[in-house]
Order: structure tokens, then sequence, then C-alpha cells
């Protein structure tokens, strides 16, 4: 048999058939040369054909463990508790990604090999439950595919930070914040906020979005349904028909947000907000703000805005605040009219009739007053408190 290089199953039967043939043959010959020929020919198709695979994770730490001569007692400062060790071996629990790097550093397994992924190596830990506000996040349902104990999913924090961030797709957007409120801001939780806000909004299942539609005559019908017992609702449901995606998702500590407005990876505008303040008045300033944000400044690049609005935009903030400020106010009162009448509404009953006159929502009207008067003291009783999150609570 002519040697030459083994392509398929019909040539590599036939080169072994040929190389028993050749067993016998004397050192020194041309026998043997060919010999060594046809085993090499046979091995590079062999190992090109059946590759061996790598040794599943548990086989590799258990064999790491009678070289060494190691109990499981020594393997609770690479996995956890006795327990933890226990269900790892018994292949009850996966490996995470913490337990293969101290598997890694301490036994030096190969990483492919705790990986089950050949070639692969270890990249640098990229998120860590100390950097978010991780309990918080773990008890209102940030990591929906987990079912596990807190302890359990710190444990496991670097995989569901992973798959919580996906929902960015790559693409997270350049924020802008405004803030009135002191304190030190946490952009990592406000970061996991706006995370979980994409995640919500990608099942909602929407229309397609078509910016010309946002007018702002549009805009002045959703504050219309200001007047309305739910009127909340009602400006989510309209906002969800014209393609953009309405979450309500609560505030996580130290982000002092009341509103957000983005795109999503696919181009959708999505407004987020989190009733922090639970009053009308907040909630219809905040909305229309946001849509303002939507209608003048969204469409230009991947920007995202986050919004402190409890007492008004503030004037410190960037031009484009300050723009989705003014618009907002426009849109919410017209000026014309809220400039000749403002100053004879000097009372609730005043409040309440020229909010009945422009079909809106006294709230809106009483936290109008208080933000020119920066008096937030008056018409208390007219700003709708603890009335918008239990018409989202009786909803969902």
């Amino acid at each position: 048999m002519k040697p030459k290089i083994i392509k398929n199953e019909a040539e590599y039967q036939s080169a072994l058939a040929h190389l028993e043939n050749l067993m016998e043959a004397q050192p020194g010959t041309p026998e043997e040369e060919e010999l060594e020929l046809f085993a090499v020919l046979i091995e590079n198709y062999e190992k090109e054909t059946f590759p061996i695979g790598l040794p599943e994770p548990v086989a590799a730490i258990q064999f790491r463990m009678e070289q060494k001569g190691l109990t499981r007692k020594d393997l609770e400062q690479y996995i956890g508790s006795q327990s933890k060790v226990s269900e790892v071996l018994n292949k009850k629990r996966p490996l995470s990604l913490a337990m293969i790097r101290a598997l890694h550093a301490g036994l030096d397994i190969p990483a492919e090999v705790l990986l089950s992924e050949s070639g692969r190596n270890l990249d640098a830990p990229r998120y860590s439950h100390r950097d978010f506000p991780f309990k918080e996040m773990y008890k209102r349902g940030y990591f929906k595919s987990f079912n596990g104990t807190l302890q359990d999913a710190k444990q496991y924090a670097e995989e569901l930070l992973e798959e919580l961030f996906a929902s960015f797709q790559g693409h997270a957007p350049q924020r802008v914040y405004c803030r009135n409120s002191e304190g030190q801001l946490d952009e990592r939780a406000m970061e996991a906020w706006q995370a979980r806000v994409l995640e919500i909004a990608s099942e909602q299942g929407l229309p397609p979005y078509d910016h010309s539609n946002l007018t702002q005559e549009f805009i002045r019908d959703v504050v219309k349904l200001s007047n309305l017992s739910k009127g909340p609702v009602l400006a989510r449901e309209l906002l969800q028909k014209r393609g953009i995606a309405f979450v309500i998702l609560a505030h996580l500590p130290k982000t002092y947000l009341d509103g957000a407005c983005f795109k999503s990876p696919s181009g959708r505008p999505i407004i987020g907000m989190t009733l922090r303040h639970d009053r009308l008045d907040n909630f219809w300033f905040t909305l229309v703000h946001e849509l303002a944000h939507i209608y003048l400044h969204l469409e230009n690049g991947n920007v995202a805005f986050f919004d402190d609005t409890e007492q008004g935009a503030s004037r410190t903030c960037t031009p484009q605040e300050i723009e989705a400020n003014d618009l907002a106010a426009s849109l919410l009162l017209p000026e014309e009219t809220w400039n000749l009448e403002k100053h004879n509404i000097i009372s609730e009953r005043g409040i309440v009739a020229f909010a009945d006159k422009l079909g809106i929502s006294p709230a809106i009207v009483a936290g109008r007053l208080r933000w020119e008067a920066n008096n937030y003291n008056n018409f208390d009783e007219l700003l709708g408190h603890k009335t918008v999150r239990k018409l989202f609570s009786a909803e969902n």
C-alpha cells in the first residue's frame, strides 16, 4: 500500500490492516521505515478525527485530590462549606466562577478543564457582589433565573451579574444625571437598576416605535389623562401602544432617582419610573419630563437621562435637562394661560377650578405653585399622596 495522507474511514481501515502486516518488520529494513511512516499517518488521522476530550471537572478535582492526598475538608478553602464540597463532588451543585478561580489557583487544575471548554482561559472578574447593593437586588428579584439563598447568590454573583448586564448587549449608554438630592450617588446601583428596567421592557411585546408620532400634541393628550382616577395606568397603556416601553421599578439605595429615559439596544425608547415620591404631582411632572427628553434628545446618540425631579429640574443641570424641564412645564400648563391666571390662584378651591378648566389634575397645578414659590408646605392635600403606587400594584 502506498503511504499517503488518510482522508476518510475507508482509507483509515486499510492503513490499519497494512500496519498490522508490517508489525513483524525487522529492524533496519525498508519495512520498518514503512511501519513508522504508517504509524504516524494513522496517529495524525486519529488526532483529528477522534480528539481526546477534556476530563470532566469533578473527575479532575478528584484526580488532584488523590495526587496530593487531599480530603474533602481540604477543599473547603476553595469551594466553601462542607455541604458545598459534598454537593460539588456529588454533582448536585455546579462550580461557580469563584470556585473555579480558587481551584485553578490553589490546585493548579487547568481552567479549560474546570470550565469544560477547550482552550478557554479565565478572564479577570468583571463584577463583584461587593460593588452593588446585592442583598437588596436579590430580595427584589433582580436575578430571575436564581432560586437559591442569598449566600448562594453571592457565591454565584459573577454569573448572576453577567446575566443581568447582558441586557445592555455591550452598548451601555452614556448616562446624564440631574440631581437635587444630597448624598453620594451610587453609579453601580444606578447601572443595575437600568439593566433590570431593560430586562422588564424587553418582555412587554410592544409594537414598533415611530418617533414622528411623538408630537407635543400627543404629550398634551397624555397630560389630559391626569384628570382621571386611573390616569397613570392609562398613560402607561397609551405610551405602550405607541411603542414606548414604560416600567415601574423601585429605586435602589443611593440612586436618588425619580425617573429615567433611554433606548433599548434595538432603539426603542424606554421610560423608567421609581415612584420614590408616591404623589400625583411628582408622577406627572416626571413622566412628562422624560417624554420631553425623548421628544428633544433621545434620537441624538446613545445617551440615558436619570432625573431627580422632587423639586423640579435644577437650573444647575445640563442644557438638555433645562430644555426638557422647560418643555415639560409648558406641556403640563400652557405658558400663556398660566402666566395670565396664576396670580389669582390663591386657594385650594381656585386650584381645583383652574385645573377643571384645563382638564387636568389639580395636583399638577398645586405642584407648580409650590415649585415657583419655593414653598413645599402649601396645598399638601391636593398632591395625591400615596395614590400612584397602589394603582400600579392593583394592575400588576
